[in-house]
């Protein structure tokens, strides 16, 4: 069996287990080299067009089995899908048939006395065949930017913080951009991505977490307690340890919880592309939403080449979660861990050059922000529970610092108000 034919079936199986992904994936029939395969894939558009289920029974009403493959095949390519290596597999036969589409050129241009021109032209239109429906002219834009001095211009905000000023500076979480947040251990990067996460389900926009670290059951104690204002020492056993308030109060939190619709995927050492994978599913099943996606944290992601050096692996990883934010026009902000480096200063605020050693982060991504809390080195500061977020990039926007409240304890991340705060003093 050719590399080309495992590629093809891996994409029918694929497609027989992810039914959404036959409109999605911009497959055609003739990408196909097996005949079988064609008849496949045509009665599983048929079935899409009919709104009915794909599965290896239902493609057997709607044809001759032997036209299939036989009963026995099509419940064998079942073993073939791999929604997370989808993408690879949809670029080897889509590549495959490019060629056969050239070696077919070849032949009518010989028969026919084609010019070299005419099947340079012919050649150039295959390698773009796959993209065109993409509109690359800037006319269309041109056109809405026209008015843009002459009359007001609503500015949409991205996914919200949930941080005032934060929200001020970044204008929300933007579509498309990968956002790093990087820090020392016990900083609150959990806390932080947790109060991001609700306050982006809460205005209506649907988190994906990847809790590469912390199990879903811990990280969903956690996020109760950022939510409802619970002692976190206190949730290890509610029942003995809350108030009659704190029972009473539950059930509502509970449910103001669940109002933010978050998704969390807490499988250990997975790779980007089965990121994708499962974030692509969970979109598919909420259409009516926008996405935005957290992971925690970067180091964790399993490389897809284990024979590279760290750095390279970082680089790649990075690489392809600015990728994925592109794909899936949604924000992803990924946790990152910075090295010791930054305890070897007498000012221990984290710096860009801290992630120097980290493939390319700080190239790849839109916004790098770092976490840092002074009473967690001085004991006796007077910035105690203040949780600085630096701003040290921002690609399309200004940087700088933004100051908030910060309960260790229950790790709920406030405003501060500056102004009561200054009439106090």
């Amino acid at each position: 069996m050719s590399g080309i034919e495992l590629a093809e079936k891996s994409l029918i199986g694929t497609m027989l287990k992810e039914n959404y992904l036959i409109g999605d994936s911009g497959i055609r029939e003739d990408f196909f080299d097996s005949r079988i395969h064609k008849n496949i894939f045509s009665g599983m558009k048929r079935l899409i067009a009919e709104n009915r289920p794909v599965d290896y029974i239902t493609i057997m009403t709607i044809a001759e089995p032997s036209e299939l493959g036989g009963a026995n095949y099509l419940a064998d390519l079942r073993n073939f899908a791999s929604p997370v290596r989808f993408d690879e597999y949809r670029e080897i036969v889509v590549n495959a048939w490019k060629e056969r589409e050239k070696g077919r050129v070849l032949q009518q241009a010989q028969v026919e006395g084609w010019s070299i021109a005419d099947i340079q032209k012919t050649f150039d239109e295959l390698q773009t065949e796959n993209t065109s429906e993409l509109n690359t002219s800037i006319k269309d834009d041109l056109v809405e930017l026209f008015e843009m001095p002459f009359q007001p211009t609503a500015i949409e905000p991205g996914v919200p913080a949930g941080l005032k000023d934060l929200d001020q500076m970044l204008n929300g979480f933007q579509p498309s951009e990968m956002t790093i947040l990087a820090a020392r251990p016990s900083m609150g990067k959990t806390d932080t991505l947790n109060h991001m996460a609700l306050s982006a389900g809460w205005s209506g926009y649907l988190p994906i977490i990847f809790s590469l670290e912390m199990s879903r059951k811990l990280m969903i104690r956690r996020l109760i307690a950022s939510s409802g204002g619970y002692n976190r020492l206190r949730m290890r056993d509610p029942y003995r340890y809350f108030d009659d308030k704190q029972k009473k109060d539950w059930p509502t939190s509970i449910g103001i919880l669940g109002d933010a619709d978050i998704h969390i995927d807490d499988r250990s050492a997975l790779s980007v592309g089965q990121i994708k994978a499962q974030a692509r599913k969970i979109i598919h099943a909420n259409p009516g939403k926008k996405p935005i996606i957290f992971i925690d944290y970067l180091q964790l992601i399993r490389p897809d080449n284990p024979r590279e050096n760290s750095t390279q692996q970082i680089g790649q990883i990075s690489y392809d979660l600015k990728g994925m934010a592109k794909e899936f026009g949604c924000p992803v902000i990924c946790l990152s861990q910075l090295n010791r480096g930054v305890e070897s200063r007498q000012d221990k605020r984290p710096l860009l050059s801290d992630l120097r050693d980290s493939g390319n982060i700080e190239q790849d991504a839109d916004v790098v922000a770092f976490l840092y809390r002074d009473d967690y080195y001085d004991k006796e500061t007077e910035n105690q529970n203040m949780l600085e977020i630096i701003i040290a990039k921002h690609r399309n926007g200004p940087t700088g610092t933004v100051t908030v409240a910060y309960v260790k304890e229950t790790g709920k991340l406030y405003d501060i108000d500056w102004n009561a705060r200054t009439s106090q003093s």
